[in-house]
């Protein structure tokens, strides 16, 4: 399949004399279950300004609701759009369908409930073409509508709650190991496989890590943001974290150099506290030295309470008394996830290449 915009069929004309010659772009957006978000996704995205051709294609997966019905729709109502199946559902299964589908030399991945600003698309081709990456982008910029939401999002933009990743925290425009989402050359996407279809979390991660260890460049840059929304009860919160360790394991089982003390902060934190309370409870009919156990939940407390005051100082009291609850419950159950993985897919992944 021909990857020039230039080709017979394509659904983005090339530029007219007098345009810039911009690369044609293709924006890959696995969807599920997303009624509510879709056609409003997808118009912001053809809104993007950008002056070359652009794309939008939506992998489908068996949704329960009346996504397929609405992704129809819009490529009926504008040849930009197309649509692709994604039978098993799973995200990297969509992006890589996606992705052979795409028209273009340029991959910008998006979520369908993303919402990205309208230049996009065009600061992620400056930044490529100016750094010479092989995948760039920005921030997982958590906003949130109720007060639960804005107490997660006050705890995944802080280093207390998240680790310093730049993706999370900010930063300056640089090198590397992953981005959120992320605007790829396409030839990358080829040289390492496409997505690992067993990543069921965690997918981004792992094919940054692979596009590094080929030789190539991820490139941070804070003028990418997308705003994200927070999960909005802290039994999701908790779900997702949990999935997020669970997944993080099992990188490291797989790439075993990508081990590091940020990873084992959630889990032994986790350890020292069960197992100090346990000593604790102990001292209470035994040893009386096993007191010393209590150190540990107690410390994680008050760590969790004053500094999620503190990071929360300038947010109403009604959101920052949520936070410490928030940290306890993303620290708690991303370790726990990360403890209790057990052994991954089977090592015959189904990686199925992006062509």
């Amino acid at each position: 399949m021909s990857t020039s915009p230039d080709a017979p069929g394509d659904p983005a004309q090339p530029p007219s004399p007098g345009r810039s010659a911009a690369p044609g772009v293709s924006v890959v957006v696995p969807v599920l279950n997303e009624e509510r978000h879709l056609a409003g996704a997808v118009g912001r995205l053809l809104g993007q300004a950008y002056d070359g051709p652009l794309e939008v294609v939506l992998a489908v997966g068996p949704s329960r609701d009346r996504t397929h019905e609405i992704a129809s729709s819009l490529a009926a109502a504008d040849p930009r759009v197309r649509v692709v199946d994604n039978p098993t559902g799973r995200t990297p299964a969509g992006l890589n369908a996606a992705i052979a589908a795409a028209a273009h030399d340029v991959i910008v991945r998006v979520d369908g409930h993303a919402l990205v600003p309208a230049d996009y698309v065009a600061t992620a081709v400056e930044v490529l073409e100016r750094t010479g990456a092989d995948n760039v982008g920005g921030i997982m910029g958590a906003e949130g509508e109720t007060t639960f939401e804005r107490a997660v999002a006050v705890a995944m933009t802080s280093p207390l709650g998240v680790g310093a990743a730049a993706f999370h925290t900010g930063g300056e425009e640089g090198p590397a190991p992953t981005v959120y989402l992320g605007a790829f050359r396409r030839s990358a996407l080829e040289r390492v496989g496409g997505y690992d279809e067993s990543m069921v979390r965690a997918q981004d991660w792992e094919m940054n890590y692979r596009i590094r260890e080929s030789g190539g460049l991820v490139w941070f840059t804070p003028r990418m943001r997308v705003t994200y929304r927070p999960r909005p009860t802290l039994r999701a919160l908790a779900r997702q974290y949990h999935d997020y360790g669970r997944w993080r394991r099992e990188v490291v089982r797989r790439h075993p150099d990508t081990l590091n003390a940020r990873y084992l902060a959630a889990p032994v934190a986790l350890l020292g506290v069960v197992l100090g309370t346990a000593a604790g409870l102990l001292s209470l009919g035994g040893p009386t030295w096993l007191a010393i156990g209590w150190a540990a939940p107690v410390g994680y407390a008050v760590l969790a309470v004053a500094g999620g005051l503190w990071i929360s100082r300038r947010q109403p009291l009604a959101v920052a008394v949520r936070v410490p609850a928030v940290l306890a419950t993303m620290h708690g159950s991303w370790g726990l996830g990360f403890l209790t993985s057990r052994t991954g897919p089977s090592r015959a992944w189904a990686r199925r290449p992006a062509r």
